[in-house]
């Protein structure tokens, strides 16, 4: 089984990056094969709608001057997909807005090829907005027909600087809980 995570923030080593890193030592201590790719901060252009995907059905974003058509092997070939991003204004980051509308255009186009992944969301956030970036994350799952899991919280934290995630005692344990619920899920699956 393979887990392959996507650092949708601009800061490789920020606290986003820290929360994946925090699922997927759980997921490897499974036994799960890990990867995490980082996103933010690329260039990734966002879709233009120009169906060349649906057209072509060869799996690829006809867009292939960024690492998007990359990720999309990735996702394919994986179990599992972490999306993380940070919270900007409320929301996701523009790359990780790119890589799910490209890579959910791409796959849906091509026979729905994500359905009955496994598939997780996380977020730092300052304050509040964190939500939103969550659920954004997540509707890309759900309309992809996978399998969404959860925690024992929200999975978000606390994080503005680069450290506080750390210091998030709640949110380190919401990530650990994350792993081992995505783990559990992956056994049952694939058992």
């Amino acid at each position: 089984m393979k887990v392959v995570a996507f650092n949708c923030s601009p800061r490789a080593n920020g606290n986003t990056a820290h929360m994946i890193a925090t699922v997927l030592k759980v997921l490897e201590d499974h036994g799960i094969e890990t990867e995490m790719v980082q996103v933010g901060g690329n260039d990734l252009h966002g879709c233009r709608a120009c169906q060349g995907c649906s057209r072509n059905k060869n799996m690829r974003c006809v867009l292939s001057d960024d690492m998007l058509n990359d990720c999309i092997e990735k996702m394919v070939s994986a179990d599992g997909i972490i999306i993380g991003s940070p919270t900007y204004f409320s929301d996701l980051t523009t790359e990780a807005k790119a890589l799910i509308d490209r890579a959910g255009y791409v796959t849906r186009a091509n026979g729905m090829v994500l359905k009955h992944k496994v598939g997780a969301a996380v977020s730092a956030v300052r304050r509040a907005g964190g939500i939103c970036t969550f659920d954004s994350i997540n509707h890309f799952f759900s309309i992809n027909d996978m399998i969404t899991v959860g925690s024992s919280y929200w999975n978000v934290s606390l994080s503005r600087v680069p450290g506080d995630y750390e210091e998030d005692a709640e949110g380190v344990k919401t990530m650990e809980d994350l792993g081992e619920s995505m783990a559990w899920i992956l056994e049952k699956i694939h058992g």
